[in-house]
């Protein structure tokens, strides 16, 4: 099987910056994709961004396209969330998934086409 380990969340002030990481173990040859999702209190689980292990292709919400940059190290096995400007509406838990299969484009938006996840971090940005 496959376990996530997250990392790197914390209390920060707006237009602050952070790196989330994810570090994975066990079948990792077995990935297809690994995601990142988000959780705010009430809220459903939203897509944020991911990544694809084989080619790099990268996919991200509206919501953080050109402030959150997903990527990958491929010998520490840990792909990394790096988000700048944070704003306080960037408010969650977040969660790295993996996707075992490669399914049809667009797949990665949503949660059920994931096998594993972590366990959560999370990230308050303060007004």
């Amino acid at each position: 099987q496959v376990q996530l380990v997250e990392s790197g969340g914390g209390l920060v002030q707006t237009g602050d910056s952070l790196r989330l990481s994810c570090a994975a173990s066990g079948r990792t040859f077995s990935i297809y994709a690994t995601g990142w999702f988000r959780q705010a209190p009430g809220k459903a689980r939203d897509f944020v961004a991911a990544i694809k292990m084989g080619d790099t292709r990268t996919y991200y919400a509206d919501s953080v396209k050109g402030r959150f940059t997903i990527s990958r190290d491929n010998a520490k096995n840990t792909v990394y969330l790096q988000m700048i400007d944070l704003k306080p509406e960037d408010t969650a838990v977040y969660y790295c998934a993996a996707k075992v299969s490669g399914g049809s484009a667009g797949s990665y938006k949503y949660t059920y086409n994931y096998n594993y996840w972590g366990q959560g971090t999370q990230v308050t940005v303060s007004s």
